[in-house]
């Protein structure tokens, strides 16, 4: 096999000779160290050792098929820094508000973390991604998704055999995670928010509410999406950082019936003679998230409530189906259009007063009595 142990007398040093792909390497350091001779005897002699332990880990590496050279030839601080700026370039069919998302969780805490400790990425191990966790100042659900990211990179790693095996990551109780409260308005209140908008603004805020779409998905859905036989709307589109996509956040596309509350408005909108192809305008343009969140912030303020937009607008519309119409998770579902079940709990925190009613009706008390105890 390739590979042999040299002695430099000049300068009383070891090192390896390695022959890869055509050309020939000497290392000299392992571990960060020189090789340098300890004690004339070689049994003794720490700098021999070293040497014959570089040459038996690289002869390793090549019979696992987990070989590099840059592994022993790179600076003596860190491949992990310029390996993970190696990935985000391959992430260019990323939604640009995902690249932007990666590249400043990188830039504010992966890459100054491994800038102060020198660890290549085959020394990294549980230990370090403890450390790692703890170095990171942001919230609890921001340190996890830095994580999840960083375990894909290392994922790529390993299948790039940069790394002989993925290390175990922390358990995710370990980053301080826990599930907030859903807020969110009954009908009456955030008709009455929606109702304090100005008539200009007002049909992108119902449609946000009746249809139960991310504002992203209303800020690019275009008027021929809508099907005016079908009354629907094919939802295909969405804005990232910023700028449009031709995908939606999940990459599915999927069509949903057009409210009847609504049938009128968004043909008014379609038949309007318009150079503009969005479905809702203002000024000649599609909305942005800026101007969403300022005017429903100007008409929170106006009726008294305090709540975001996708808090007052879908999680609202969401906990009302459950709390004030009465729908089971099964039924929200299948309005929501979640692949799961499980996605719908977090969108629908039962009130007391649901509750209360559920618990009584199983114990054999009328409904009807049970609302006058609320």
């Amino acid at each position: 096999m390739s590979g042999s142990v040299y002695f430099k007398r000049d300068r009383a040093q070891w090192g390896v000779a390695w022959n890869w792909q055509g050309k020939r390497y000497q290392i000299s350091r392992y571990k960060g160290r020189l090789m340098a001779q300890t004690h004339p005897n070689p049994k003794r002699d720490q700098g021999y050792i070293d040497a014959h332990r570089l040459l038996a880990q690289m002869q390793g590496d090549v019979e696992n098929g987990v070989f590099r050279i840059e592994k022993y030839t790179g600076n003596r601080y860190t491949d992990v820094i310029p390996f993970f700026e190696q990935w985000l370039n391959t992430k260019t069919g990323k939604k640009p508000g995902t690249i932007r998302l990666y590249s400043s969780l990188f830039a504010n805490h992966i890459k100054p973390f491994f800038e102060e400790n020198s660890t290549q990425l085959h020394e990294i191990q549980l230990d370090t991604l403890d450390a790692m966790i703890a170095s990171i100042s942001l919230a609890p659900s921001s340190k996890n998704l830095c994580m999840t990211i960083f375990r894909a990179f290392l994922d790529y790693a390993w299948r790039s055999k940069r790394i002989p095996e993925m290390p175990p990551f922390p358990k995710r109780s370990e980053y301080g995670i826990e599930s907030p409260a859903i807020k969110w308005l009954p009908e009456s209140r955030q008709m009455a928010a929606i109702e304090a908008i100005p008539e200009k603004h007002r049909a992108i805020f119902l449609f946000l509410k009746y249809h139960l779409k991310r504002p992203a998905e209303a800020m690019a859905l275009y008027k021929m999406d809508y099907d005016q036989f079908g009354k629907s709307f094919h939802i295909r589109r969405g804005i990232s950082g910023g700028q449009l996509v031709t995908s939606t956040k999940t990459g599915a596309e999927h069509i949903i019936p057009c409210h009847r509350a609504m049938i009128v408005e968004i043909e008014r909108l379609v038949g309007m003679n318009e150079s503009c192809p969005f479905m809702f305008v203002q000024r000649g343009r599609r909305y942005t998230e800026g101007v969403l969140n300022r005017v429903w912030k100007k008409a929170c303020a106006a009726v008294g409530e305090d709540i975001e937009l996708y808090s007052g607008l879908k999680h609202s519309s969401m906990s009302q189906f459950v709390n004030e119409k009465r729908l089971s998770m099964a039924e929200l579902q299948i309005i929501s259009g979640h692949k799961k079940i499980e996605s719908v709990y977090k969108y629908a925190s039962v009130e007391l007063g649901r509750q209360r009613e559920l618990l009584e009706t199983v114990a054999g008390v009328e409904p009807e009595k049970i609302r006058k105890v609320k």
